[in-house]
C-alpha cells in the first residue's frame, strides 16, 4: 500500500458511498486510477466488505454486554465446538480468544436485561463453561469502525 491507497482507505472509512469521481478528486488522482486502486484493495482482501452501520438504539438493541468466559478445557476440539455455538447466537457481534485471566471475550447486544438473561441461559446450555461474568456498558463514549491507516 502506498500513500494514495491510504488516502482512498481513509476516505472510504468515512463514507463508503462516495462516488468514484468525487473520491478521485478528494485523493488527487484520475477516476480510472481510483477505481483500479479500489478493485486492487478489494482483491487483496484489504477492503473486506461494504456494509451499512446501524444505530443500535434505533433498531432496538441499546444494551451492550461484555461477557468474560473462562473454561476448564483448552483443547482444539472444544474451541471449535464453542466457535460453532457462538455462530448460532446473532446477539454476539464480536468474539475473541484472550490472554490473561479471561479465556474468551464476547460482545453481546440485546434489547434489555431480560433478553440478556435469556441469552445467557441459552449460552450455558450450548456449551460447558467454567465461569461466565458479564459487564454491562453504561455509556458508549467512543465507537468507530475506522482503522487508523497512516
Amino acid at each position: 500500500m502506498d500513500a494514495l491507497d491510504k488516502k482512498i482507505l481513509r476516505q472510504l472509512q468515512t463514507d463508503n458511498r462516495t462516488p468514484v469521481n468525487d473520491l478521485a478528486e478528494i485523493v488527487g488522482c484520475s477516476r480510472t486510477v481510483c477505481w483500479r486502486r479500489i478493485k486492487s484493495l478489494e482483491e487483496a482482501g484489504i477492503i473486506r466488505a461494504n456494509v451499512a452501520l446501524l444505530s443500535r438504539d434505533k433498531v432496538g438493541l441499546p444494551v451492550t454486554v461484555f461477557v468474560n468466559v473462562k473454561t476448564a478445557s483448552h483443547e482444539t476440539g472444544w474451541l471449535e465446538k464453542f466457535a460453532r455455538a457462538v455462530e448460532t447466537f446473532p446477539e454476539i457481534t464480536e468474539f475473541y480468544r484472550m490472554s490473561g485471566d479471561v479465556d474468551y471475550l464476547l460482545k453481546v447486544v440485546v434489547p434489555d436485561i431480560a433478553s440478556y438473561d435469556e441469552f445467557y441461559r441459552r449460552l450455558i446450555t450450548a456449551i460447558p463453561l467454567s465461569d461466565v461474568s458479564s459487564n454491562f456498558a453504561m455509556e458508549e463514549i467512543k465507537f468507530t469502525t475506522a482503522l487508523p491507516v497512516r
